[in-house]
């Protein structure tokens, strides 16, 4: 009897969650006041709302995620203080369904053809075991890298290419800080296996490979990623456990050292923007900040997210203008014009914290401090209509368009040395 209470214990325990009749609110914030009572929505706990875009300026849309139990009682406060809203998802699960069942099919088709589908979402086991295969196949350019393991011991691999030299100036790239924007790294695999390939074809690419090095990290954040397959769809977090709490996890994008704390990041362990009990307290941050630091060469660092269709520079942390602003926004709009050129996407660029909502401890903030001038963020595909749940046919002109913007970008920082 016992043996079968704690079966049924490991069972609930690794149930995966559901999210039946959730509801995925767009709110257009008016006024000020407005704002204000989205804010206070935000940290009424006992509806267990999510915001998947936060309420940060009375021009910006705000997209909230309503558990099934709370639809009602969110519905009457946005009616109470007319706040207008339209359900732009009115069952999260069905999308969740189909999600799983187009991964299925495309799982069974790559077993029959034994090809790796670009355009489709893929485990953490699949793409890692991709990346060896693509070691394999472009070995004189690709390499391989573990830069450490995780808070539950899986390895964190860094893509290395390189034709030459082991501190050559370098550029950095990681997709997937954030668990449950699965197109960022899904961009990430399309990016790495485009970099292979174009070596030797594009002669950009090519002369930028030949004298400066691009590391890039598919899954910066492979715990949390792995438990969005097992378990919740919608997690964000890392999976640490909090000395205190019953809640798990940090933002590992409120984690580094750059105003660590203070404005746009919460001390609260069972908040999504948790900044964690300390700067790098996360090992999957550490493990990053350690090979950056020590490789000392690094001219530019890009950091992938979605979604919202934008190009962010530094700050979060402060609305005041860096010193290389000019520069930097320049730069972000002409690789935002390379990315629009192909399917017409329109993207917005600006410093985090006046184009998005204040945000303390990113990454992009700390290797901009760290004298990383060429510092930036993308928040991808879409602008809400299916947010974090963008469908697979996606992929590839996500990927594709976001591309033409890199390079622009690399290109520069390669004719730009500082």
């Amino acid at each position: 009897m016992r043996g079968l209470c704690l079966l049924l214990l490991v069972a609930v325990a690794t149930a995966e969650r559901l999210f039946t009749g959730d509801q995925v609110f767009r709110v257009n914030v008016q006024s000020e006041e407005q704002l204000r009572l989205l804010q206070s929505l935000e940290t009424q706990e006992e509806w267990e709302v999510d915001f998947w875009l936060h309420p940060a300026s009375a021009e910006q849309p705000v997209d909230i995620r309503v558990p099934l139990p709370s639809v009602n009682p969110v519905m009457e406060y946005l009616d109470t203080h007319s706040l207008t809203y339209t359900v732009i998802i009115d069952n999260l699960q069905d999308l969740l369904d189909q999600e799983k069942a187009e991964m299925e099919l495309n799982r069974m088709k790559e077993r029959s053809t034994r090809s790796f589908n670009f355009g489709a979402y893929h485990t953490l086991e699949t793409i890692y075991s991709w990346m060896d295969t693509l070691v394999a196949q472009y070995s004189h350019l690709v390499t391989k890298q573990e830069i450490g393991r995780t808070y539950e011991n899986r390895p964190m691999y860094v893509l290395k290419f390189s034709t030459g030299g082991s501190r050559r100036p370098a550029i950095w790239l990681d997709t997937g800080i954030h668990s449950r924007e699965w197109v960022s790294p899904a961009t990430g695999v399309w990016t790495a296996n485009k970099i292979a390939t174009d070596y030797g074809t594009d002669p950009s690419l090519t002369s930028l490979l030949d004298t400066m090095d691009i590391y890039l990290l598919v899954l910066a954040n492979p715990d949390g990623y792995a438990y969005t397959h097992s378990n919740d769809r919608m997690w964000r977090k890392t999976r640490s456990r909090n000395s205190g709490s019953m809640c798990r996890g940090v933002d590992p994008n409120r984690n580094w050292d750059a105003a660590f704390a203070s404005g746009g990041a919460s001390k609260n362990p069972c908040s999504d923007s948790y900044h964690g009990p300390w700067a790098h307290s996360e090992v999957e941050v550490k493990n990053v900040v350690n090979l950056i630091k020590s490789h000392g060469n690094f001219k530019s660092f890009i950091s992938v997210h979605a979604y919202s269709q934008l190009l962010m520079y530094p700050y979060g942390y402060s609305c005041g203008n860096i010193p290389h602003k000019s520069e930097l926004d320049t730069l972000g709009r002409a690789a935002v014009q390379k990315l629009t050129s192909l399917y017409g996407t329109r993207y917005r660029v600006g410093s985090i914290c006046n184009i998005i909502y204040q945000a303390s401890g990113s990454s992009i903030d700390w290797s901009y401090n760290l004298g990383i001038k060429y510092s930036f963020a993308f928040e991808l595909r879409d602008t809400g209509r299916y947010g974090f749940i963008l469908p697979a046919n996606q992929i590839i002109p996500t990927a594709s368009e976001t591309w033409l913007a890199l390079k622009h970008m690399m290109e520069y920082v390669h004719d730009h040395p500082y």
